[in-house]
């Protein structure tokens, strides 16, 4: 073979062995950014989930310890009125009579509710709000991490290239992190009166 015609082979075998390589990265590139893109979609799709958490056990728990309340209230109207018959008896027909009430009303109490507890309840409650709140905001802001490492792969100078190349730029579009809402500054309140 002659000088020129290996030069040549070997110019041509360069240049394809180059194009493989190159076609290599791109679709290693194009692969990575799929990837970063799904993370982002997944992170958004948890804070959704904390969302819907917070929608589905907050009112669960505010009725829970509601309920819980006026059932203790009527316990202690009950023994409260009871104790009232005593200081009104004016015979002691009055008192024994008074007394059993009391009797009654306090073994009701405790048959029907051994404890009063609507103090732990409403710290439960406490507690299971912050939890919530806490869930919300660390998935927001793993969406926002996750949202920076895709950004920060797609904006590259080669990366953007290749992407371009494959067809996918347009695809691949800088993504929002996640933003408050201007309202979000004020604390929502919790109700307990039912209105």
């Amino acid at each position: 073979m002659s000088k020129g015609l290996i030069a040549v082979l070997v110019f041509v075998g360069v240049i394809v062995l180059s194009g493989v390589i190159f076609f290599m990265w791109g679709a290693g590139v194009y692969d990575k950014a799929v990837a970063e893109q799904e993370s982002v979609k997944a992170s958004w799709a948890d804070v959704q989930a904390a969302y819907q958490r917070r929608a589905d056990l907050v009112p669960n728990l505010v009725a829970t310890v509601k309920g819980a309340a006026e059932n203790e209230k009527s316990i202690l109207v009950q023994v409260t009125q009871a104790r009232a018959g005593i200081v009104n008896a004016q015979t002691p027909e009055d008192l024994e009579l008074a007394g059993r009430k009391i009797n009654t009303a306090i073994n009701l109490a405790f048959e029907a509710y051994p404890q009063i507890r609507s103090t732990e309840n409403f710290q439960d409650l406490q507690h299971q709000l912050e939890g919530t709140e806490n869930r919300i905001n660390v998935s927001r802001q793993r969406y926002n991490e996750t949202v920076q490492v895709y950004n920060t792969y797609v904006r590259g100078f080669f990366k953007r290239f290749a992407l371009g190349l494959f067809g996918g730029g347009e695809d691949f579009s800088i993504r929002k992190g996640f933003e408050a809402s201007e309202s979000a500054q004020d604390a929502p309140s919790v109700d307990f009166s039912g209105k």
